[in-house]
């Protein structure tokens, strides 16, 4: 019982921090799940938008295009889905790149799915990190899965291939062996499991993922929805995009410009020494190096980007140089780099998980000090001042406990209509569970005392553009 009112407490202490930072939220809280869905799909207000926001979300719709035409959408279809995407222009980004049937990446799926279905409409993009590891921890991580209650082995790889290896490597081929590593028969919905996924070999294992999805979509959701699933192979493709166009921001501003890059650099090292430390620091300098097979943290040095822990030099800081290497997958845009050409500056509002609520305000101040300090860019400095929301706390919102293994076979997708159905009514803080990603974060935990002390507030500058 103690332990049961400690968990409550954590809770109720989360959710006055986050309705102090996010004052709107407050009036969600006892309604239905499908309303803060529906809020959280709601079209962004339409405001005049500079030619750079305009271009970069011309280059987002092209990207889309073609990752859903090369995952097998027709021609009518894929652009029915930049059509949709266009008109809402919310983007799924909590869950990585994990099978569907992970209980963390379907419950958002679902927890989505509510908030399209409010405004009738039928196309789902989700943007899924795909440089994480292949395992985070013992047995978790997208190279592994819990069907039936045993520990599979996705690929049936060996440790040393999975550990410090990510989602991007390229030393394949990878295919789907889905080995137990429990001893025992094999339950129903593994072997079912085994017969939905491709049989084919992939160089990646997130193409193994992204193919995978798509043979389980339907018979997890039916075909009501058309899902596009994008990963950092594609947000490679639209930085490569961005800086193979000469008048676009992201190469006139970001790499051409003798002093934006280090300025952001600057204000994000500035950002780390204060007192919203520890939420946006500096893994790596606008890219991931990718080499044989292992990421790579890189520094930005003169006009060249350094190995962080050699010096040596990796490829220039050049338009055409950077184009190559993202075209070949030994550059890939660090997490700051993918926002800023996914969301930032296309206008695009961003879900995610508990982290994400505070740094993606704290990345959207990064670009504005920059553009300030460079005397730049007003127009799209007053654009991102009046974003409608530009971001929201959109995953892990749904806790249930169901396992969505359980939907695999004869009537999975009118089970998962009625699951969806169901947890549609439920009051936001009755769904949300425990809230274990925010409870037992140390980070949030320093965060609420910060606020309880005064450290850091919603008027600081900092928090200007959440």
């Amino acid at each position: 019982m103690d332990s049961l009112a400690n968990d409550i407490e954590k809770k109720a202490a989360i959710v006055e921090k986050l309705a102090a930072l996010y004052p709107w939220m407050k009036p969600f809280y006892p309604r239905p799940l499908r309303d803060y869905a529906s809020r959280l799909y709601t079209a962004p207000a339409r405001t005049t938008s500079p030619e750079c926001r305009t271009m970069a979300l011309h280059k987002l719709l092209a990207v889309m295009k073609k990752a859903a035409i090369r995952a097998g959408l027709p021609a009518e279809t894929a652009a029915e889905v930049c059509r949709d995407f266009n008109e809402r222009r919310v983007l799924q980004t909590g869950p990585h790149l994990l099978l569907l049937l992970e209980p963390e990446a379907f419950y958002t799926h679902v927890f989505s799915l509510l908030g399209l279905s409010a405004h009738n409409s039928l196309s789902y993009v989700s943007y899924a990190v795909s440089t994480m590891s292949l395992v985070e921890r013992a047995r978790k991580g997208p190279g592994w899965l819990t069907v039936d209650g045993r520990a599979i082995n996705v690929f049936g790889l060996s440790r040393s291939r999975m550990i410090g290896y990510s989602l991007l490597t390229g030393n394949g081929p990878y295919r789907f062996e889905l080995a137990s590593m429990d001893d025992g028969e094999q339950g129903d919905a593994l072997l079912y499991l085994r017969n939905l996924l491709p049989e084919a070999q992939f160089e990646r294992p997130a193409q193994a993922i992204k193919a995978a999805n798509l043979s389980l979509w339907p018979r997890l959701f039916g075909n009501r929805f058309t899902f596009l699933q994008l990963d950092d192979e594609d947000g490679a493709e639209l930085v490569a995009d961005h800086l193979s166009e000469r008048s676009s921001w992201l190469r006139t501003r970001l790499v051409e410009s003798p002093k934006m890059a280090s300025s952001i650099l600057e204000i994000m090292d500035h950002l780390a020494a204060g007192a919203w430390a520890g939420w946006f620091t500096r893994g790596t300098d606008f890219f991931w190096a990718y080499e044989n097979g292992k990421r790579l943290p890189l520094r930005l040095v003169g006009r060249d980007l350094v190995h962080q822990d050699t010096g040596a030099r990796v490829v220039p800081f050049e338009p055409a140089e950077l184009v190559e290497k993202l075209l070949n997958r030994s550059l890939v845009p660090n997490m700051f780099l993918a926002f800023l050409v996914l969301a930032i500056l296309p206008g695009v509002r961003v879900l995610g998980g508990s982290h994400q609520p505070i740094y993606y305000p704290l990345m959207r101040y990064v670009v504005v000090r920059a553009i300030d300090a460079l005397g730049v860019d007003a127009e799209l400095r007053q654009a991102m001042e009046l974003d409608d929301l530009p971001g929201a706390w959109g995953h892990r919102v749904l806790d249930d406990s169901t396992s969505p293994s359980e939907l695999l076979g004869h009537g999975g997708s009118r089970k998962s209509d009625a699951l969806i159905g169901k947890c549609g009514d439920l009051a936001l803080m009755d769904a949300c569970g425990a809230m274990n990603s925010f409870t037992q974060d140390e980070a949030w935990a320093k965060l609420a005392t910060q606020l309880d002390r005064g450290v850091v507030s919603a008027t600081d500058p900092e928090w200007a553009l959440a």
